[in-house]
């Protein structure tokens, strides 16, 4: 079986029992619900006590409950083809340079981690329609400047 098969195999099942992702994501429990269904979908792992958890509900084998703590290889072809995971490639398309630049400023010569990182989802009522709440947290890391000379930063932290 393939790691995509096992995505498949738990999507038929969660369809077949009528579940929400939030049904699954409150019986396995254990980190964020987008940790979850990540790893049920396949670009995330889950740590061997929720595996286990997953394949308890799902019905799965030893094997697959294994194959759900390999880590996967992660992402998709590019460009993506959703047209909502497209609107996220195009939000940092179009604000990036912005995100980037404001976020240099307040921290220095770094990145946002995308794996020391929390993010959440939430629906917030709107009377011109219900609006998508994400709220993302990741650890800055500066860049390591190596080589450097005494008296030269080490790391890109902001400088006074």
């Amino acid at each position: 079986m393939t790691r995509e098969q096992l995505t498949e195999k738990i999507l038929d099942i969660k369809r077949e029992k009528g579940w929400t992702w939030a049904h699954v994501t409150e019986a396995i429990g254990g980190v964020s619900p987008v940790l979850v269904v990540g790893a049920l979908l396949g670009q995330m792992k889950l740590v061997k006590p929720l595996a286990a958890k997953a394949a308890a509900l799902f019905g799965l084998t030893e094997m697959e409950a294994r194959m759900l703590n390999e880590v996967p290889y992660r992402g998709t072809a590019m460009p993506p083809t959703d047209p909502l995971i497209y609107r996220f490639y195009e939000m940092v398309m179009v604000n990036g340079p912005a995100w980037k630049a404001l976020i240099e400023e307040e921290f220095g010569d770094g990145i946002m981690s995308a794996i020391d990182f929390d993010i959440e989802i939430a629906r917030e009522p709107n009377p011109r329609g219900d609006r998508v709440r994400i709220s993302m947290s990741g650890k800055f890391l500066p860049y390591r400047y190596y080589g450097n000379e005494q008296g030269i930063a080490e790391y890109g932290f902001k400088e006074a």
